[in-house]
């Protein structure tokens, strides 16, 4: 019987960025794992995740917030998924389709703003947003405990649409936690929750008032 080989990134990719193009490229067509995807493409992914916090240029993040993390941010990548029961729920099977998710850091403010995008193609393509801002406060070099101050979704017909279900959409998104930042460089940023929850996000201009 054949020897089986194992597969070892760090032997392939000799740079940080050489691993951040791999990623990409795994994460192309995935639509930041919200809705599933398969376990061969997710442990793919993952790994890539793990040599990347392995070769973390950053170690001690929570002392460069403001050189490193404030600003906003692009989710391209989450474990958090919506699948079964919830999608139909939360008409996110043929409804209502998600845009950006996006996260704003203000370092000064020690605040958060996470911005959830949707859409309704049933009511003439509307176009909304769930809108949650947390505060936070260090922890330690590497963590910040985050405290959920307040969620609303606009414009007012969109929360009719979620009202029924808005707890458990509330329940997906909320940040209210520790949050474990375990990379972090000029473009991207990865972090672990105490929910088991990853986390990747790139750089990304703020939007439009």
């Amino acid at each position: 019987m054949a020897a089986t080989v194992l597969f070892t990134p760090a032997a392939v990719y000799g740079t940080a960025g050489d691993v951040k193009a791999a990623l990409y490229r795994a994460l192309d067509g995935a639509n930041r794992g919200i809705f599933g995807m398969t376990s061969a493409k997710r442990s793919e992914i993952h790994g890539l995740v793990e040599l990347l916090e392995s070769r973390n240029p950053t170690p001690e993040p929570t002392a460069k917030l403001q050189d490193k993390v404030d600003g906003c941010w692009k989710l391209i990548y989450s474990t958090i998924s919506i699948l079964g029961k919830k999608r139909t729920k939360l008409g996110l099977r043929d409804f209502i389709s998600l845009g950006d998710f996006l996260q704003i850091i203000d370092v000064k403010q020690e605040k958060a703003v996470n911005v959830v995008e949707f859409s309704a193609r049933a009511l003439k393509i509307l176009t909304g947003k769930l809108t949650i801002e947390a505060s936070y406060r260090v922890t330690s070099q590497t963590r910040v405990d985050i405290k959920l101050e307040s969620s609303t979704i606009t414009p007012e017909q969109l929360m009719n649409i979620f009202q029924k279900n808005y707890d458990m959409l509330l329940d997906i998104f909320n940040p209210e936690g520790w949050l474990e930042i375990t990379y972090v460089d000029e473009s991207l940023r990865i972090g672990r929750d105490d929910k088991e929850n990853i986390f990747v996000l790139e750089r990304a201009d703020l939007p439009d008032v």
